[in-house]
């Protein structure tokens, strides 16, 4: 059974994997007809966010079989295989399949209501028949489930103490019995809610289903509830399916990924190297600028951290570099990601807050350029100092040679850039056009490079769909859980606590930050984007804070928390791409400088908000 749904799923996937590469090709199709030749489609734009909204859908039940579900494996990655395969067979059977059951009869009752009412567009030559779409829903829940099946059909085979297994079973089917007879709360059942949803995350259930599972458990065990105040849920995921900034997220992903296979990043790194190699610290230098602009490709800080720690640690370490100075080099420059546009957190964040995407990333190009800039004097303050820590390369080879040969390889990336921001920028395409637009160009630069092929779309185009439906299952398990959570009036005793309480503005964004970087090491920036961030909003608009400028802030301070021992994300892919060439005590002194720079970077855009408006408002 289960392998007959693991096929099912692989297909699935596949289906989706192709699609993501279609949508690319679509939407730059569009695109460039609508600003060349003055021709668009309503049909085909309709066509394009139908086809995200397969992406995602169908590639939530793919992403839990290959376990993208991110979790926090704090913990986790220390259990034997047993316990891990009960936390999975747990997982399963009291989050992910009530919550889908629940979920199946809304789409499906939305799906029914569509079909009778003869739901067309509401745009004169879209697309009719509604229906359709509403039903790849229903759909997605169904394949979610069988997969939940088959994860609990794998698990099970790991588990050797089957008498543990069914007594936590039954414990904890005869708690959730027990707590439907709306026994009353001894304590605040927000405080329980938060209590028990940071059990679990840090116990290693997957985040997307924490969230789902608890707002379930709440909304049926909450006398003041009950199921209704998840009535609308489907309703709200329909809604993010029908966001055009949301279908930036899977473009700039597929951009990145298959810039990361081309060998440009190698080929950047090692002409940098040469480079700046005559100067003290020249390959640390070399490192943050080639972090900077991989950034401005790509935006993933995974992919920049791994193939700037396979490529450039060993060199920087066979010319006696010092282990520290290198690796802090390495997961700094690898996370400028975070806040260099096109950063897939700003894209997220402009969601929801409701800002702007363009203006995100035009108010963050000037803390991006200010943190380069401080990393960067930091290594040459440093190597200065010491010489020993970052001594000079010797090379035979002519400068004039040298120069010519990094201009060859930074120019394509760099044309590549501005092509995407630029036209943001500019007001002459959306992020997502822009996307679609880095996706050919990528496309096109991979060809060149002589690097394209089938092995590297498939790669680019199945990642692509593990990691857009990794998001978005979080965005609907966080759509869940913040509706539960509002109802509760979790909202309103956020507003009162720092409206009356805390009294300032600035009291408020001082006591924000520390919260938002306490959880970025605790959780990843998208569960932060999704469940904290709303929260605080209406705060922000009650303070009269601009929200682009405390965006702004959210994102320079997720930035830091990727770096932060001993739970930093960027130290952990370090790590794991190095092996044993360096040691997790030489990573986390190697990075405390750096948090102290962004830090830095955090309080001068905090004390001058007017610098992010240098590119304009």
């Amino acid at each position: 059974m289960s392998y007959y749904i693991d096929t099912l799923t692989k297909r699935v996937g596949f289906i989706a994997s192709i699609l993501a590469i279609a949508l690319a090709l679509l939407v730059s199709y569009d695109a460039s007809m609508r600003y060349l030749f003055s021709s668009g489609s309503i049909a085909l734009q309709e066509v394009e966010w139908h086809i995200f909204d397969i992406i995602f859908l169908l590639g939530l039940s793919y992403a839990l079989k290959h376990d993208k579900h991110v979790r926090v494996d704090i913990f986790f990655v220390n259990y034997s295989k047993e316990t891990k395969a009960i936390v999975e067979i747990l997982s399963m059977l009291f989050l992910l399949i009530p919550f889908s059951l629940f979920f199946l009869q809304g789409s499906l009752d939305i799906t029914i209501q569509s079909y009778l009412q003869h739901e067309i567009s509401s745009d004169p030559g879209g697309l009719k028949y509604r229906f359709i779409i509403k039903g790849v829903l229903f759909l997605a829940f169904i394949l979610l489930t069988l997969q939940a099946i088959s994860e609990i059909i794998k698990a099970y085979s790991k588990v050797k103490n089957k008498k543990l297994l069914f007594g936590l079973i039954i414990s904890i089917t005869l708690f959730f019995i027990v707590m439907l007879f709306h026994i009353p709360f001894i304590i605040n059942p927000l405080w329980l809610m938060f209590i028990l949803t940071l059990f679990l995350l840090m116990s290693g259930f997957q985040v997307a289903f924490v969230f789902a599972g608890v707002a379930l458990l709440f909304a049926l065990i909450s006398e003041d509830l009950g199921l209704e105040v998840l009535e609308m849920l489907p309703y709200r995921v329909y809604g993010i399916m029908r966001n055009i900034t949301l279908m930036a997220v899977p473009l700039f992903i597929l951009m990145g990924l298959i810039l990361e296979k081309s060998k440009i990043a190698e080929e950047l790194l090692l002409s940098m190297g040469k480079l700046f190699g005559g100067i003290r610290g020249g390959l640390a230098i070399s490192v943050v600028i080639v972090g900077a602009i991989l950034a401005a490709s790509t935006g993933i800080v995974g992919a920049s951290v791994v193939m700037m720690s396979l490529i450039a640690l060993p060199l920087m370490l066979k010319n006696r570099y010092k282990p520290e100075l290198a690796t802090g080099s390495i997961v700094a420059s690898g996370t400028l990601g975070q806040i260099i546009p096109p950063s897939i957190v700003l894209i997220v964040l402009g969601d929801q807050m409701h800002l702007s995407v363009g203006d995100l990333f035009k108010s963050a190009v000037v803390p991006g350029i200010l943190l380069i800039i401080l990393y960067i004097l930091y290594i040459l303050i440093y190597a200065r100092l010491n010489s020993k820590v970052a001594p000079t390369i010797e090379s035979d080879e002519k400068y004039s040679v040298m120069l010519k040969e990094a201009l060859k390889v930074i120019t394509p990336p760099l044309l590549l850039i501005l092509a995407v921001l630029g036209s943001i920028f500019a007001g002459v395409a959306s992020p997502t056009e822009s996307a679609s637009i880095g996706v050919v160009g990528a496309l096109i630069l991979t060809a060149l490079n002589r690097q394209l092929s089938f092995n590297l779309l498939r790669y680019a185009s199945v990642e692509t769909v593990k990691l857009t439906a990794m998001i978005f299952m979080i965005l609907i398990g966080a759509t869940a859980f913040s509706l539960v959570f509002n109802e509760l009036g979790g909202q309103d005793i956020a507003l009162e606590f720092f409206k009356n309480d805390m009294g300032s503005k600035w009291s408020f964004i001082i006591f924000a930050m520390l919260i938002i970087f306490f959880l970025g090491f605790l959780i990843d920036f998208i569960e932060i984007a999704f469940v904290v961030v709303p929260i605080l909003v209406p705060i922000v608009h009650s303070f009269g804070i601009d929200p682009i400028w405390f965006a702004i802030l959210i994102a320079l301070n997720l930035q830091a928390s990727f770096l932060t021992p001993p739970f930093g994300f960027a130290l952990f892919y370090l790590k794991g791409a190095s092996g044993d060439l360096v040691t997790t005590g030489q990573i986390y002194r190697g990075v405390i400088p750096f948090i102290a720079l962004q830090i830095l970077a955090l309080i001068i855009i905090l004390m001058f908000p007017d610098l992010i408006y240098i590119f304009g408002k």
